[in-house]
């Protein structure tokens, strides 16, 4: 299989994104309803907004697609009206960057649900970044931030590693994949043994 990107593989990442794109833009909505002073739990579901680029790269298998499913998703997600503004995308950006630097530490050979969650807390890690400039982290107590962190890093790790590797199994069965990734035989097996 080749490394390099395919017009097909670009193509396909970029529907992938289309569709998170949606799906966030209508999170911001869930996740200001689960906003409850000093409980933190929506960082819980902050995940979210990192998994196109998990779900793209499970499919896809090639470097470049995580970043470029996350970035493809932010600007969705701004043109779509995103009441983040701006900010989506820039996040987008660092969150894309992170997940793509789990998957090139694996060398782009590990296509489980602990290299996506991983990735998946890496992106978690480059939003925390971005919201430590904002300047409101430091106004939280410490073990106020420590939920904070704790949440989000739990959730992101949950949502891109077995959410998402559920949903691409799910689409692997159905035979979607088979686009840009031919499933064998032997894929089929090891996927019902698991």
């Amino acid at each position: 299989m080749s490394k390099g990107l395919k017009l097909t593989d670009i193509l396909v990442t970029i529907v992938i994104a289309v569709v998170f794109a949606i799906i966030y833009r209508l999170w911001g909505d869930v996740y200001n309803v689960l906003k409850v002073p000093g409980l933190q739990l929506e960082q819980l579901t902050y995940g979210m907004w990192f998994i196109a680029a998990t779900v793209a790269f499970l499919i896809i298998r090639k470097p470049g697609v995580a970043l470029l499913a996350e970035i493809a998703a932010a600007s969705g997600e701004l043109l779509a009206g995103s009441q983040y503004g701006v900010e989506a995308l820039t996040y987008g950006i660092a969150q894309g960057l992170c997940a793509e630097l789990i998957f090139a530490a694996f060398l782009y050979r590990n296509f489980s649900w602990a290299a996506a969650g991983l990735a998946g807390m890496a992106s978690g890690f480059g939003a925390v970044v971005f919201d430590y400039f904002k300047g409101y982290l430091l106004e939280l107590t410490t073990w106020n931030l420590t939920l904070y962190i704790v949440f989000r890093f739990v959730g992101a790790f949950v949502i891109c590693g077995p959410l998402a590797y559920a949903l691409v199994s799910a689409l692997e069965k159905t035979g979607v994949t088979q686009l840009v990734r031919p499933v064998n035989k032997s894929d089929y097996n090891a996927l019902e043994r698991k």
